[in-house]
């Protein structure tokens, strides 16, 4: 439950503020309630263990544990450093199936904190999610560098780019200098180990 906060309301300083009356107003709790989640993941967790002792299939996680899930997801891809990727719903997609997948691993002899436990767990998820979209942008950017027929260029920057023919691939492909040297570097790294075989 949301606890109750007294706030004394002023009207554009005419009355004076210790003659207003006292207007409860009611603070806004948390989106996941960490008491709570915690109940439901010992829940869970307790049957879960059994089953898996005992041969049977495994239970899903309850309702509760699953809008957890979700809930910390989204607001972690609205934050500055996540908003703006255009591949953000599947990055919060890899995050609820890594919290599904490794839920069993969540230990409350050892942490009381489900919700900073997840939320790690969807966080590396969404850079994981950035890295692989990146080294897919920096595939398709060097296919364009290497291929030498300009007529493919412009017709690809004017269907699919029409607003500014003139950037460069890297520019389309949102890739910055620093990732494509990073690729550049692995691609060089792989070959030196092929050739030592």
């Amino acid at each position: 439950m949301a606890k109750k906060k007294k706030k004394k309301v002023v009207d554009d300083d005419i009355i004076e503020p210790d003659l207003l009356p006292i207007v409860e107003e009611e603070e806004k709790s948390h989106y996941v309630d960490n008491k709570e989640f915690l109940k439901e993941m010992v829940k869970w967790k307790t049957k879960y263990d059994s089953a898996e002792s005992s041969g049977r299939k495994t239970p899903p996680v309850s309702s509760y544990i699953a809008e957890s899930f979700l809930k910390i997801a989204e607001h972690l891809s609205y934050r500055p450093n996540f908003m703006n990727y255009p591949y953000r719903e599947e990055m919060v997609g890899d995050g609820i199936e890594n919290c599904l997948m490794y839920a069993h691993n969540f230990d409350s002899s050892k942490s009381k904190n489900p919700f900073s436990y997840f939320t790690q767990i969807i966080y590396f998820a969404f850079l994981r999610r950035i890295e692989k979209e990146k080294k897919q942008s920096y595939i398709k950017y060097k296919i364009m560098e290497d291929n030498a027929d300009e007529k493919f260029h412009r017709w690809f920057k004017e269907n699919y780019f029409a607003k500014d023919s003139s950037a460069s691939f890297r520019e389309i492909f949102n890739l910055s200098e620093n990732d494509v040297n990073k690729f550049e570097d692995i691609k060089v790294k792989k070959k030196k180990k092929k050739k030592l075989r």
